[in-house]
């Protein structure tokens, strides 16, 4: 993800994540911590054939241990694998970071997700009440050790 492809981020962070989208700002703050030697942060986007950003998602890494951060896919692309070939590219950053364990939450009513995470090896750990806000909706804190042995023999195209 670069700088310029914010604006379409932006539109697909409304359409899906209308009570917490994450402002301009987020992502920019997030992009700053992406690039360079000391960089701690993998940020990608998707495009399809048109130049349009499909999906996009991004990790943070300190120690030796990352954070998804954010996995989006447009609404029609969803089930098309093109989040785990998303979250694929994800555990290889967290490989490369040399991080041993990556960490997420995802919404308590979002079972799509959570049963793509469970593909990868995630396994539940606890719930942050109130975690999405302004909706007051819990997260599911999830946690993958080892997110080398999550991503051999998978391979990402495009």
């Amino acid at each position: 993800m670069r700088w310029w492809d914010i604006d379409q981020v932006l539109e697909l962070e409304k359409d899906l994540f209308p009570e917490d989208a994450w402002s301009r700002g987020m992502f920019w703050s997030e992009l700053a911590h992406s690039r360079g030697a000391a960089a701690t942060r993998r940020y990608v986007t998707a495009e399809d054939g048109t130049g349009r950003v499909v999906g996009y998602a991004g990790l943070a890494a300190s120690g030796d241990l990352a954070d998804v951060q954010t996995i989006a896919v447009a609404r029609d692309l969803q089930g098309s694998g093109l989040g785990g070939r998303l979250l694929t590219d994800l555990l290889r950053a967290a490989t490369a970071f040399e991080c041993h364990e990556v960490m997420l939450e995802c919404r308590v009513d979002n079972i799509r997700a959570q049963k793509l995470y469970e593909r990868f090896g995630f396994a539940p750990i606890g719930f942050r009440r109130g975690y999405y806000q302004p909706g007051n909706v819990d997260a599911l804190v999830m946690r993958l050790t080892d997110p080398s042995a999550s991503v051999q023999g998978t391979e990402i195209n495009g």
